[in-house]
């Protein structure tokens, strides 16, 4: 089998070698027209994110088409989208006023390093530790982020150089227009599917604007979209230890954000299309794009889950949607800027706000009220602290509460049931409930009555489970309790780890042929060494 056989179905994401060759073309030309419609869409957004940046458009223009290509070629999940995001931009910004666009540059090249490390070591994995709760709060975050950022195109440059929104009959233009592109979205998929609804709204609306000539803001007078090809630029930055350290912060910064957005959208995008996996493929082809986008003059990127979802709202399921939207978005610099810079913003807006309005998880308004409260409580605050910071913050922000939830909840199942041995005349038996873990030692050491308890005790885990180094301690300093009051005590049902573990510490313990065989999650010794050998 050649490379040209195998070339299509890599190009559709296929599993196997083979298309059916009934939806192959039809599946092309969906893709193609999703791939173009994704580029009318990214150029707004491109331009928009290089202001925040304090760069020139070309350099959000150029990381848009670099990361896109590269991570619509050999990324995760195919129809996923990447390009300039503002969650990358905002933190650019005092490195780029500080330092130059050189240093810019410089910062992006070791961001794809930083990223392609990830994917090597497969560190990608540990985005199934993210919560469905962040998850919800993440969708619903960001598209109130996508909401808020489309407010900006309601506003002007006024005489003295300051932002202020537009009024009279400019504002009533663009609500008509920007309401209009959100029926033709809407009414579109009734009529046909193999036109991408937003790509119809976007030549609909431009058609209207240019043909009776209505004043409003076209892309082409928020800046201009002209340019040549990209060309090869090492960044002007001294090799020195110096350098390193201003863009060493900024790297493991915009690597992070840029990884988290990247895979948390490579999930929403796996849940809608049926896929799975990708994830250390997706850390890859993100550091790669960086890589190159940094010596190409491009401000890197990481995945758009707004034009994802345009992308996959419109049909595009294959690579050949995110290559085509990067080749048409370099075509529009070359050759279509002029036709591009006729397109009224307010049609782009529209487009967006379709977007918001199908990013948002409405459902999880319903959620709040019958989920526990504390996962109510985790998709709020991950959704304010989206708004608010940053998206990483945010998630990081949401595993970490999650956690401590579940290990709140965990500690309150310790219990114990206290009974009288059967095996040991005089003894009693303690059965353990629960997990044992840092979180509930503390409940743990109080199961125990140590004054009242009879010479011998046997604490039993059967239904119990060492967790970490902590519960370990945890039983050292029961059995150390029980051997100053001068009692002995066994301990029964415990891992074969555990007995390595403890036993140097010299605990009495039971073996038993029905010991479970889980492994627990440290590895620890103690030298308190005062409790005399081992007894069966």
């Amino acid at each position: 089998m050649t490379i040209f056989s195998m070339l299509p179905a890599y190009l559709y994401g296929a599993g196997s070698l083979s298309i059916p060759a009934d939806i192959s073309k039809r599946q092309m030309i969906v893709d193609l027209l999703s791939g173009l419609t994704v580029a009318l869409a990214l150029v707004p957004e491109a331009v928009a994110f290089s202001f925040v940046a304090g760069v020139a458009p070309l350099v959000g223009l150029y990381a848009a088409f670099f990361v896109g290509l590269v991570t619509a070629l050999i990324g995760g999940r195919p129809g996923m989208i990447s390009g300039a995001t503002g969650a990358l931009a905002v933190v650019m910004v005092s490195l780029v006023s500080q330092h130059g666009v050189d240093y810019l540059f410089a910062t992006v090249v070791l961001m794809g390093v930083m990223q392609l490390a990830a994917g090597i070591f497969r560190w990608g994995k540990f985005i199934r530790m993210v919560p469905h709760p962040v998850m919800l709060g993440f969708v619903n975050g960001l598209a109130i982020v996508i909401g808020l950022a489309q407010l900006e195109q309601f506003k002007s440059v006024s005489a003295s150089g300051e932002k202020v929104w537009i009024g009279g009959a400019e504002l009533m233009l663009t609500i008509g227009l920007v309401g209009l592109t959100m029926a033709i979205i809407w009414l579109t998929p009734k009529l046909t599917k193999l036109i991408p609804a937003p790509l119809a709204a976007i030549a609909g609306i431009s058609v209207i604007v240019v043909g009776f000539d209505i004043d409003v803001t076209r892309v082409g007078d928020v800046a201009s979209l002209s340019g040549g090809l990209p060309q090869l630029y090492i960044p002007q930055v001294p090799l020195s230890f110096d350098s390193l350290m201003i863009i060493l912060p900024y790297a493991l910064i915009l690597s992070s954000i840029g990884l988290i957005e990247s895979l948390l959208t490579l999930n929403l995008v796996g849940d809608m299309t049926q896929q799975r996996g990708g994830a250390s493929q997706e850390c890859i082809a993100q550091g790669a794009a960086n890589f190159i986008t940094g010596f190409f003059g491009g401000m890197g990127g990481c995945a758009m889950i707004g034009q994802s979802m345009i992308n996959v709202k419109s049909g595009g399921r294959t690579r050949i949607a995110g290559i085509s939207a990067a080749l048409f978005l370099l075509a529009i610099i070359l050759v279509a800027s002029h036709l591009i810079e006729q397109i009224p913003v307010a049609a782009l807006v529209g487009v967006m706000f379709m977007v918001v309005i199908g990013t948002f998880a409405w459902s999880s308004l319903k959620t709040l009220f019958k989920v526990p409260k504390s996962d109510a409580l985790v998709i709020i605050v991950v959704t304010a602290v989206t708004v608010i910071a940053d998206l990483a913050i945010a998630v990081v922000v949401g595993v970490i509460l999650s956690a401590l939830v579940y290990a709140w909840n965990a500690a309150k199942q310790i219990t114990a049931s206290k009974r009288p041995s059967v095996r040991e005349a005089g003894a009693i038996v303690y059965d353990i409930r629960g997990p044992l873990f840092f979180g509930s030692v503390t409940s743990f050491r109080e199961l125990f009555q140590i004054k009242d308890d009879p010479e011998l005790v046997v604490i039993d885990f059967a239904a119990s489970r060492i967790v970490d180094q902590s519960a370990l301690q945890a039983i050292e300093d029961i059995a150390q309790k029980y051997h100053e009051a001068g009692k002995r005590v066994k301990l029964r049902h415990l891992t074969r780890d555990c007995h390595r573990l403890l036993s140097r510490s010299g605990q009495l313990m039971i073996d038993s042929d029905d010991d479970p065989d889980y492994q627990i999650a440290a590895d620890y010794s103690v030298k308190l060494g005062v409790f005399g050998k081992s007894e069966a």
